[in-house]
């Protein structure tokens, strides 16, 4: 056998390689494309001296059934599984004091969610009453403010009250400290 050096057998997978992409290779790590269970046939009574001759059939080992023995477990591996398969009154408890807490708590979050749904509807009822009010004051106010006459309640007021304009001896003018304030409303008419 000739000896072979790295590059002849790098050279060679390579060429292997590529002739080897368009074939598909069964194995541990490929799915099988059209895997179908084996049949397990029954024993076939077959007459003496009979013979099949189909070449056409495929004849396959029947699969011998392998009996599983049974194991024996030791007394405490028996007292542990039945341990833990079992659930004892202090689990048992706990289980019931946890189902009662959520059960509690989800009623009451309910509870609270419905009572500020309800909250919130009432705010939003008396909103809408409060803008209707207000819209009902500022019509009232403007239906006073546009039936007022200054010109009339003013000859009203001298004419038919005897009402005057003040005299300079009426007035009083008086200085005030630094703290307090006057406010003043609309312009003073002149007299004169």
């Amino acid at each position: 056998m000739a000896k072979t050096t790295r590059t002849e057998t790098a050279r060679r997978s390579r060429t292997n390689a590529r002739a080897n992409r368009g074939m598909y290779v069964e194995g541990n790590t490929v799915r099988r494309l059209a895997e179908v269970p084996d049949r397990t046939r029954q024993p076939q009574r077959q007459h003496p001296g009979r013979q099949q001759t189909n070449r056409n059939r495929r004849v396959q080992a029947e699969p011998v059934p392998v009996q599983r023995q049974k194991h024996e477990l030791s007394r405490s591996a028996q007292r542990n599984r039945q341990k833990a398969t079992a659930m004892n009154w202090g689990f048992v408890t706990f289980l019931v004091v946890v189902c009662t807490a959520i059960l509690f708590c989800s009623v009451k979050y309910l509870q609270y969610k419905s009572e500020i749904t309800a909250k919130m509807n009432t705010v939003a009822s008396l909103e809408e009453e409060l803008a209707a009010l207000k819209e009902d004051n500022d019509a009232y106010y403007s239906q006073v403010t546009s039936n007022i006459d200054l010109n009339q309640i003013k000859q009203t007021a001298l004419g038919r009250l005897g009402m005057k304009y003040p005299s300079d001896d009426q007035t009083v003018t008086y200085s005030t400290s630094g703290n307090s304030y006057v406010r003043q409303y609309q312009d003073i008419p002149d007299s004169k």
